[in-house]
């Protein structure tokens, strides 16, 4: 399947591993890759530079295929050494950066200096098209659906994808609620050149994460995640449990004199407990809705080549016979 996101960034099929914290290590990038997708290293949670320079070379020796890295610029008090995680990624070789978070302007000469395409995940048109006025090459949107953070418009993808292809000129990916066949063709109908798949590949046997966690996604529903630090503005679709309905009680009991400290102790450090040790319990985790249609743990490529033939069926089967009739 040919889009204009597979031709940009030499994939053979437009589908999108998101970066995820604790979670887009090599072995899932490379998978992704392999299997015809395009993996996602995520760069912040190599705590260095350097870490993420032998991230990327792990990588490279699973894979022969692109991959990108992701680099979420935060706001901080002591920020990351972003000239340094962008010298590592540039030195080795990756092309493509999926850029969140803050406006990353200030780096993409750098960036661009070095060949590499920018894609920049949005969650509203007004920031989409701010991101290809500054010279992004592609954006993902993120609806309100997705797990992480969707922003403050709450505006989900039946509505979001399409305004964005009313407003774009250059190509985006459909971001939260993609799971499936299904999801993809959606996507394309709804103006997407593609889609990205976060919660997703979590389910999956290369996923470097704890059994307990995989197991968590495959046994919720769709009503299964809620919304936290929304007084704060840092709004997060995380997955529910004790900690996340801690973090809610505090919420209704401080209002609007919540402060982050108040809520550190769920959130701070929460990752590897959960991802690597499996403590399901213990802190708050991003999850999406999706969760509500992943029912197994494939391997990813059992995984993309189901969602590649179950696409080109709707389209050309079901949807084909529509309009036939």
């Amino acid at each position: 399947m040919k889009t204009r996101i597979t031709e940009l960034f030499g994939i053979e099929h437009p589908i999108i591993q998101g970066g995820m914290h604790y979670v887009g290590f090599a072995e899932l990038a490379s998978a992704v890759s392999n299997a015809g997708g395009l993996g996602i290293i995520t760069g912040l949670t190599q705590r260095t530079p350097e870490l993420l320079a032998n991230e990327i070379a792990r990588c490279r020796e699973m894979t022969s295929k692109p991959f990108g890295v992701n680099l979420s610029f935060l706001p901080a008090v002591n920020p990351p050494d972003y000239a340094g995680y962008i010298r590592a990624i540039i030195d080795g070789g990756v092309k493509v950066v999926e850029t969140a978070g803050n406006n990353p302007q200030k780096w993409l000469p750098m960036m661009k200096d070095a060949g590499i395409k920018v894609i920049h995940k949005c969650t509203s048109v007004r920031h989409a098209l701010k991101a290809e006025s500054i010279g992004c090459d592609a954006i993902s949107v993120d609806g309100f659906e997705c797990g992480g953070h969707p922003g403050e418009d709450d505006v989900p993808n039946f509505i979001l994808l399409p305004r964005a292809a009313e407003e774009l000129k250059i190509p985006f990916v459909a971001s939260g609620g993609m799971a499936d066949g299904r999801s993809l063709v959606a996507a394309l109908a709804l103006g997407a050149d593609g889609m990205n798949m976060g919660t997703r590949f979590m389910a999956t046997v290369e996923a470097p994460i704890h059994d307990n966690v995989k197991q968590a996604i495959v046994q919720a529903s769709e009503l299964d995640t809620r919304i936290v630090m929304r007084p704060l503005r840092n709004t997060e679709r995380v997955f529910a449990n004790a900690a996340t309905e801690e973090v809610l009680r505090k919420e209704r009991e401080l209002g609007s004199r919540i402060r982050f400290e108040d809520i550190a102790p769920e959130l701070a450090g929460a990752y590897p407990r959960i991802m690597q040790q499996g403590d399901m319990q213990s802190g708050v985790w991003s999850c999406g809705m999706v969760v509500g249609l992943i029912h197994d743990v494939p391997t990813v490529q059992q995984l993309i080549d189901r969602i590649m033939g179950e696409a080109h069926a709707l389209i050309d089967q079901r949807l084909a016979g529509i309009s036939a009739a």
